[in-house]
């Protein structure tokens, strides 16, 4: 069953194109790489997909739903419900403790689970750091937080920004397997934009990303 379809989508900023014509089909417990040089807007597609960002051109379809076809309010509801996002640029809440980073989502959708957030804690190697404040964490530590964020309430969709990129090999081979993981166990589907061969050669499919187009 494809669980993310895209069709000849198009951006632009102004006058100038950012992608057009990308086509990409995603079925539930697909793991697919986009790989693509720096300023192709990677970045910005996987925004368009989450419809954080608007389209010019083209149809997102999620789980069967055209999420530029929402409204703003439902929009964010879909969000909460369906994707998790690892931003490249963290996003965790400064005045929120890791713990309280992580189980977001879970709050956010009226069933908060302390369990399950110290299980993905220990998942990202950061059992123990439930009590810590953003600011007092490395950049790997708080790209580790954004990928538990991402995955504790089991998103039908994630979308996963660079995860790997300030993490040492190990911590990154170790949240390449635990995307796999969530992929396989929860027959989730997921899309990873990197400039990491390494990391897209664990995907089940790679793609390159061009301003023409998606190409195998």
């Amino acid at each position: 069953m494809a669980l993310l379809e895209i069709a000849s989508l198009g951006k632009r900023y102004g006058d100038v194109p950012v992608f057009a014509n990308v086509d990409l089909v995603v079925a539930a417990g697909e793991f697919v790489a986009i790989l693509g040089e720096s300023g192709v807007g990677k970045s910005t597609l996987l925004n368009c997909i989450a419809g954080l960002d608007g389209v010019d051109a083209g149809a997102v379809r999620i789980a069967g739903t055209g999420i530029h076809a929402l409204a703003e309010p439902s929009q964010a509801v879909f969000r909460r419900e369906h994707l998790g996002f690892v931003f490249q640029a963290f996003h965790v809440l400064p005045h929120l403790t890791v713990a309280a980073n992580v189980g977001l989502p879970l709050l956010l959708q009226g069933r908060p689970d302390d369990a399950r957030v110290r299980v993905m804690l220990g998942a990202v190697g950061l059992a123990g750091f439930d009590a810590r404040l953003p600011q007092t964490l490395s950049g790997g530590q708080l790209q580790r937080v954004a990928i538990a964020r991402a995955l504790v309430h089991r998103p039908q969709l994630i979308l996963a920004d660079e995860p790997t990129g300030n993490l040492d090999p190990a911590t990154a081979d170790r949240v390449m397997s635990l995307l796999s993981e969530q992929v396989r166990e929860q027959r989730a589907a997921c899309v990873l934009v990197t400039h990491s061969r390494t990391a897209a050669a664990r995907a089940d499919r790679v793609m390159t990303l061009t301003p023409e187009g998606m190409v195998a």
